[in-house]
């Protein structure tokens, strides 16, 4: 599967930060970072940003807003061949808070928002671009969007200068058939630009369905140490490293990051295989519902919880 284009970025403190709302430490995230750099990962993610006057830094670690200061406390000035990156939704950042590129260590803004903001997303990505960042537009829940409406989005995104585009598998529920009709939509519709892939693992196939899209032409791959994410989790970042036939991809930094961080972590935070995950997955459901699930003292109720979800969809239809 060698292919130069390939790129990997590694979303362990992005995506995981959504299941202790970013409270990792300095010395976690500083490892995390190292262990990037040292396995020859292109991207390390390493939060979000958002507007301090939307989130309280009492609730929210540091890595839900990603300040320049607490960036460069970890990267230094970060003259290594992995780049940073951040993740930015729609209305919770303000476009004066983003600096320019050459005040920061940041290198690229990922802009994440659903079908009906593809208009607002397109302008903050072209935002940080003029301002000198590279810049993706990750359109999420696309298992959700009827196909009129996203053939509208493609065909907006495609008037763009945004030069990214993720496919986002946000609820875990996709099959290898999903992503061959939705990558053959997005290349027709998006000829020259770059197609990535961000995959979650309710159903156990984040990292089948992240060599799927290898296969139909993705070029950009999320992945996180030992799973870590939301819920279920994403697409195994040792695991895509050992299966990339690129001799730069170092497998031992990120055995030892897991060793010395992740694995102590999973045995205080519930991701990965967990029976309520896998009924939203199955069910095409945000995993709100489950991780609230999973909070309460009846997460081991697996039929309760399935036939509450049963229930909210009917009441809904």
């Amino acid at each position: 599967m060698f292919r130069k284009e390939l790129k990997v970025l590694d979303c362990t403190i992005r995506d995981g930060g959504l299941m202790n709302k970013w409270q990792f430490d300095k010395k976690l995230v500083k490892d995390v970072y190292q262990a990037c750099v040292a396995a020859g990962v292109d991207y390390m993610e390493i939060g979000y940003i958002s507007s301090e006057d939307q989130f309280s830094r009492d609730e929210f670690g540091p890595w839900k807003f990603c300040a320049e200061k607490d960036v460069r406390e970890v990267v230094g000035e970060n003259k290594t061949n992995t780049k940073l990156s951040v993740m930015a939704d729609i209305g919770r950042i303000k476009y004066e808070d983003i600096r320019p590129k050459k005040e920061s260590v940041i290198d690229m803004f990922r802009v994440a928002c659903y079908d009906y903001q593809i208009d607002k997303a397109i302008d903050m990505a072209h935002h940080v671009m003029d301002k000198g960042y590279e810049a993706t537009i990750n359109l999420m829940a696309v298992s959700t969007v009827a196909e009129r409406k996203l053939d509208e989005v493609l065909k907006d995104v495609s008037k763009s200068r945004v030069k990214i585009f993720y496919l986002v598998d946000s609820f875990g529920s996709m099959y290898s058939e999903d992503i061959q009709h939705l990558m053959n939509k997005y290349q027709k519709a998006l000829p020259g630009v770059t197609i990535g892939f961000h995959g979650h693992n309710n159903l156990q196939l984040a990292f089948a369905n992240t060599i799927e899209c290898i296969i139909q032409g993705a070029n950009m791959l999320d992945a996180t140490m030992l799973g870590i994410g939301r819920g279920a989790g994403n697409c195994t970042l040792e695991l895509l490293l050992s299966f990339l036939k690129n001799p730069k991809y170092k497998l031992r930094p990120v055995l030892s990051a897991i060793e010395t961080h992740l694995r102590p972590l999973q045995k205080q935070i519930d991701w990965g295989y967990f029976m309520p995950y896998v009924v939203g997955g199955t069910m095409n459901e945000h995993p709100r519902a489950a991780l609230k699930w999973m909070d309460s003292e009846r997460k081991d109720e697996y039929v309760a919880f399935f036939d509450q979800v049963l229930e909210s969809r009917q009441v809904l239809e």
